[in-house]
């Protein structure tokens, strides 16, 4: 399950217009219960009635028996409606006698909306219960991002009539992001890098990064980000992070304990819906070519094999950066052999679309990189932004794009 994929598109299913809050709940999980990638054999969304003190039936969908429209749960009576603002999603046993008959017998359930008070305690305006036969964690995961998601279109959608994007000082803003941008190319050891960032406003979300700690020469950290907002916003979470990287790394720290450090701090500093999702890889002089590594829910890179042209991803180690913050990142580790290229990317390369609503996908990036393996990082970069740039040039919709190549020379 692609994370970032999962919310961006919860948050164009968000984006048509509907007359009510529930409308656009009921029709974004509609569309995830058809998602083959997500196997959901029933769901049911509940509204909380504070006049009450109840959550009412609202939607349900899938294979269960048919429970009553007008069926209510009492909030006292129900101990998981009060714990899920603390716990976050959660899996539960089910206990009503009424949703046993209706072969309920465990869930996966999550909050949706800004809480509110009621009487004593915290609730979520909206509950979402799932049954599904899934890996518990890939259902978890799928959950947090689905609350993340539908309670930031909620937020847009009664704050549009008010919120107006003030684009100031804007070359000063492109100024600033160009500043913590590093040299395109670099050499490291045996390894050659070169990334690229194209914003598509004056200022974007992408960024990427060469970190080395002081007087440190065996270890290079190379990052990319990809900050969930557009314009300002974007250009703001990214100076963050990359400054708030740049000043861990000088403590030498394992990866997954900075990425950890990292997420905790754009969780108190942004709102959910400012999400990052951000690879950071980290290369060494030992001729063994390890790289170790932290996906924190990005596009997977892709790694060619020179010896065998074979293809490998290297999946998330954990989720998107911001609105979990008690995610605790992992590293995992790969290995690079003498020809091996490791191409990073976001997803403005992959979801670049054509004038039809074709998208570029991973497929067309994995022929270029297959097609130019013997080409330079340099080259092999430039030769895949000017095909996507080429490919969606009459889209309407477009993207920030960055890319990462490294190659390992000897």
């Amino acid at each position: 399950m692609d994370q970032h994929k999962l919310f961006r598109t919860i948050q164009l299913l968000s984006e048509a217009e509907f007359r009510t809050e529930e409308q656009l709940i009921a029709h974004v999980l509609e569309q995830i219960i058809k998602n083959e990638d997500i196997p959901i054999r029933g769901a049911r969304i509940w509204k909380l009635e504070s006049s009450t003190g109840t959550y009412r039936l609202l939607r349900q969908y899938g294979e269960m028996d048919s429970i009553d429209k007008s069926f209510k749960i009492r909030v006292l009576d129900y101990p998981l409606f009060t714990q899920l603002p603390r716990k976050g999603t959660m899996i539960g046993k089910e206990t009503n006698a009424y949703l046993l008959k209706k072969g309920i017998k465990t869930f996966s359930a999550t909050g949706v909306g800004e809480t509110v008070q009621w009487k004593r305690f915290t609730l979520y305006p909206y509950v979402l219960a799932i049954t599904s036969a899934v890996v518990r964690r890939e259902m978890m995961y799928a959950l947090n991002i689905i609350s993340a998601a539908l309670t930031s279109a909620l937020r847009n959608r009664r704050a549009e009539s008010k919120a107006r994007l003030l684009e100031q000082d804007l070359d000063k803003a492109r100024q600033i992001q160009e500043s913590i941008l590093p040299e395109h190319e670099m050499k490291f050891h045996f390894y050659d890098v070169y990334g690229v960032s194209l914003p598509d406003r004056i200022v974007g979300g992408d960024f990427f990064d060469y970190l080395q700690a002081s007087g440190d020469k065996e270890r290079l950290g190379v990052v990319i980000g990809d900050a969930a907002s557009k314009g300002i916003p974007a250009a703001s979470q990214a100076l963050y992070a990359s400054g708030a990287l740049r000043m861990g790394v000088e403590y030498q720290t394992k990866i997954g304990s900075l990425v950890t450090r990292l997420n905790q701090l754009v969780n108190k500093t942004f709102t959910p819906e400012h999400f990052i999702s951000m690879v950071y890889a980290e290369l060494n002089t030992s001729d063994k070519g390890l790289v170790i590594y932290v996906n924190a829910g990005h596009s997977n890179p892709i790694i060619l094999r020179a010896d065998t042209n074979a293809v490998e991803k290297l999946p998330a180690t954990g989720q998107i950066i911001g609105p979990f913050p008690r995610e605790s990142y992992h590293s995992e580790f790969t290995v690079l052999n003498r020809g091996d290229v490791m191409l990073l990317y976001t997803d403005g390369i992959v979801e670049a679309s054509n004038e039809r609503g074709e998208m570029y996908g991973e497929q067309r990036l994995i022929q270029m990189l297959k097609a130019h393996k013997k080409r330079t990082p340099r080259e092999l970069c430039q030769l895949i932004l000017e095909e996507v740039q080429i490919f969606s040039k009459m889209a309407e919709y477009s993207d920030d794009k960055t890319l990462v190549a490294i190659r390992r020379s000897r």
